[in-house]
C-alpha cells in the first residue's frame, strides 16, 4: 500500500493533517516560541470527540513525562516509551538526522529487546528505504502496511515483523531534529486520526524537551572541555617533566573527545611528525612512530590547518598501518601565535559515531589552549635554564678568579718555603703538599669546564660514564681508584671516540684487577693533548702500583686496546707504574677528537 496522507477527521474541529510546527500561526519557523507552540497544539484538541477528549489526561501526563530530565539520550528514551503508550503501539523509535541531513546519526528504539537488537546488528543509517525517504521529505506518514509501500527496502534478518506505521517529524527550534516512528498498533488495528493528533502534540513537546536537553548537554560538554584545558595548563606549568605533561594532553583529549586514543605528535628532526605521547589501551605500539613528511595530512597540520576524517582506515590521505584500526578522526594543529608546535589526534574506533560540529569546535579550542600552555611552559623552562646558566657562570668565575688564584699563591708560598728549608723531611712534605695543590687546581678547572656545559650534556656525558666505570671497578678491587679530568671532556670528545674510550678504560681496570694485584690505581683523562701528528686528541692514563707486566705474559688485553686506538687513528702503549721505583704499569690510550677513520 502506498503512503496515505492522513485523512480529515469526521469531526470538523479535529484539525487537518498539517503539522502544527509548520503552521504560520504557530510562530516563525526560525524562532518558534515553545510555550506558544505547545499552547496552540493543545488548543487544537478543543471540541474533539468524546474518545479523544477522554485521552487528554493521558496526553498531559505524557507531556509531563517527556519534559522530565535534561540528559539527551534518556530524554529520547522517554519520548519513545511515552509515544508507544500514548498511541498503543508495540514499537517506537526516534531517528536523529545527522548534521548534513543525509542520514541518521542516532537511532533510539523502544519495544525491541537488547538480545533482539544484537541479533539484528547494525542500526539503520537512514540512507535508503522508508526511513531515508522520510528524511528527504519530512512529512507525516501513516501506513496500513509498510511492507507494501514502494519506498520500503525490507527488514534485515531477525527483525520483528511490522505492518502498521506512523511517522511524525520532530522539530527543534524550527529545524528538523529527526522523526518519531511508531509501528504495530496493538490489537491489530491501524493508527487512526486520534493517534495522529496525540502524537503530533507529543512531538511538539518532544521538540521543546530535546531543545532543552541539547542546551544542557552543550553546556555540560563545554564545561568538561574547559576543565580539561585547565588540567592541561596546570600540568604544563607545574615545572614537571615535559614528557609527562604531553601525556596529560593526550589523556585529557582522549577522555574529552570520547575517542579510542589521544595522540600528541611533534615535528621530527628528519621531517614529518613523530608520536611522542599516547593515551590508549596499548600505547607502546605507536610511541616513536614517525608519520612521513610526504603525507598530505602532515602538510596540512604543519600549515596550521585541522583535518577531519570520517573513516581513517579508508581515507587515502592517511599513511601508515596505525590508521587501519580507527574510524572517525580529528587531527588538530597545536599552534599559537602563528607557530605550529605539533598536532593532537583523537581517533575513534571503526564504526564509531562521527564527531559533531560542537565536538570539533571544542576540540579545536582545546588544542589552541594546549598549544598556548606549551609555549608558556617552554618560556618558563627557558627562564629557569637561563637562571641556572647565570648562576653556574657566576660560580665558575668565582672558582677561576678567586679560589684557583689563592691556591696558586699558596703553592708558590710553599715552593718558596721548600727551597729555604734545610730539613729533607720538611722539603719532601712540602713537595707533596704542592703536588696535592696542583691536583686540586686541576679538579677545580674540571669542575669549571663542567659548569660551562649545558645541563642536557651532563647526565649522559663522557665524564659521567667514566665515573660510573670507576665506581663499578671499586667493588671487585676493594678500593676506589683515584681520578682526574683535564679539559672540557664532555664538550670535546665525540660519541664514537667516547664509546671506545669507555671500552678501553673497562679493559685497563679489568687487567689491573685480575693481574696487577694493585693497591692503588689512578685514572687521568685529558682532552687537551696534542697527538704526535699534530691533531688535538684525548688521552686516557690508567696507572697502578702492582706487580707490572711479566715477561712472556699474555698481551691479549693490550692488543685489544691498541686495535681500538688504531682504528680511530690513535695509539696505545704502556710503561712504568706509580709504585716505588716505577713499580706497576701505566697504560696510555690516545685517540684524535675527530677520528679520520671510524671503527
Amino acid at each position: 500500500m502506498s503512503a496515505q496522507q492522513p485523512q480529515e477527521s469526521p469531526d470538523p474541529s479535529a484539525g487537518s493533517s498539517t503539522d502544527p510546527s509548520t503552521d504560520p500561526s504557530a510562530g516563525t519557523a526560525a524562532s518558534p516560541d515553545p510555550l506558544v507552540a505547545a499552547t496552540r497544539a493543545a488548543r487544537s484538541l478543543h471540541g474533539l470527540s468524546t474518545e479523544l477528549t477522554a485521552r487528554v489526561p493521558q496526553l498531559l501526563e505524557a507531556m509531563r513525562s517527556v519534559g522530565t530530565g535534561l540528559e539527551l539520550h534518556s530524554t529520547l528514551d522517554r519520548i519513545c516509551e511515552t509515544a508507544a503508550e500514548l498511541a498503543d503501539a508495540r514499537y517506537a523509535a526516534i531517528g536523529v538526522v545527522d548534521t548534513e541531513g543525509r542520514g541518521l546519526s542516532d537511532f533510539v528504539t523502544h519495544g525491541i529487546s537488547p538480545a533482539d537488537a544484537r541479533k539484528i546488528g547494525h542500526r539503520p543509517d537512514g540512507k535508503r528505504g522508508l526511513l531515508g525517504a522520510l528524511i528527504s521529505h519530512s512529512d507525516t506518514v501513516r501506513l496500513a502496511d509498510l511492507t507494501k509501500d514502494p519506498r520500503s527496502a525490507g527488514f534485515p534478518p531477525h527483525h520483528p515483523p511490522m505492518k502498521t506505521f506512523l511517522g511524525v517529524p520532530i522539530r527543534v527550534q524550527g529545524e528538523i531534529f529527526g522523526n518519531l516512528y511508531l509501528a504495530e498498533k496493538k490489537g491489530g488495528g491501524e493508527f487512526n486520526d486520534y493517534d495522529l493528533h496525540m502524537v503530533r502534540v507529543l512531538a511538539t513537546e518532544a521538540g521543546i524537551a530535546i531543545g532543552n536537553a541539547r542546551l544542557y548537554e552543550a553546556a555540560t560538554q563545554r564545561e568538561r572541555w574547559i576543565d580539561g584545558s585547565v588540567a592541561v595548563t596546570t600540568a604544563l606549568l607545574s615545572g614537571g617533566d615535559a614528557d609527562d605533561a604531553l601525556a596529560v594532553v593526550a589523556e585529557q583529549a582522549r577522555r574529552l573527545a570520547d575517542s579510542a586514543a589521544g595522540i600528541v605528535l611533534l615535528p621530527a628532526e628528519e621531517g614529518g611528525m613523530e608520536i611522542v605521547a599516547v593515551s590508549a589501551e596499548n600505547p607502546a605500539t605507536s610511541l616513536g612512530v614517525v608519520i612521513p613528511a610526504e603525507s598530505p595530512v602532515v602538510d596540512r597540520l604543519l600549515e596550521g590547518e585541522p583535518v577531519f576524517v570520517d573513516d581513517a582506515a579508508a581515507d587515502p590521505r592517511m599513511i601508515g598501518k596505525l590508521t587501519s584500526q580507527y574510524g572517525p578522526c580529528m587531527m588538530l594543529p597545536l599552534q599559537s601565535g602563528g607557530r605550529v608546535l605539533g598536532a593532537l589526534v583523537t581517533p575513534r574506533a571503526r564504526g564509531g559515531r562521527p564527531f559533531t560540529e560542537a565536538e570539533r569546535t571544542l576540540a579545536t579550542q582545546f588544542a589552541s589552549q594546549a598549544a598556548l600552555a606549551l609555549m608558556m611552559a617552554e618560556a618558563q623552562r627557558d627562564r629557569e635554564r637561563l637562571a641556572v646558566f647565570e648562576d653556574r657562570d657566576r660560580i665558575a668565575r668565582d672558582l677561576h678568579d678567586l679560589v684557583i688564584q689563592r691556591l696558586f699563591a699558596t703553592g708558590l708560598m710553599l715552593e718558596g718555603a721548600q727551597r729555604r728549608s734545610i730539613v729533607p723531611e720538611v722539603r719532601d712534605g712540602v713537595g707533596k703538599a704542592v703536588d696535592e695543590l696542583d691536583v686540586t687546581i686541576q679538579e677545580i678547572r674540571t669542575a669549571i669546564f663542567a659548569l660551562q656545559q649545558g645541563p642536557a650534556e651532563a647526565p649522559s656525558g663522557l665524564r659521567t660514564r667514566v665515573l660510573r666505570e670507576i665506581n663499578m671497578a671499586a667493588v671487585p678491587l676493594g678500593f676506589k681508584p683515584a681520578h682526574r679530568f683535564l679539559g672540557p671532556i664532555d664538550a670535546a670528545v665525540g660519541e664514537l671516540v667516547g664509546k671506545n674510550l669507555i671500552a678501553a678504560l673497562r679493559e685497563a681496570l679489568s687487567n689491573a684487577f685480575r693481574h696487577a694485584e694493585a693497591t692503588r690505581i689512578e685514572v687521568v683523562l685529558d682532552s687537551t693533548v696534542t697527538l704526535a701528528d699534530g691533531r688535538p686528541g684525548v688521552r686516557l692514563e690508567v696507572a697502578d702500583n702492582g706487580v707490572g707486566i711479566a715477561e712472556g705474559g699474555r698481551r691479549s688485553g693490550l692488543r685489544n686496546l691498541r686495535r681500538r686506538a688504531e682504528s680511530l687513528g690513535g695509539s696505545s702503549s704502556y710503561g712504568p707504574g706509580i709504585g716505588d721505583d716505577g713499580g706497576g704499569t701505566t697504560v696510555v690510550w690516545e685517540a684524535p677528537l675527530q677520528p679520520a677513520v671510524q671503527a
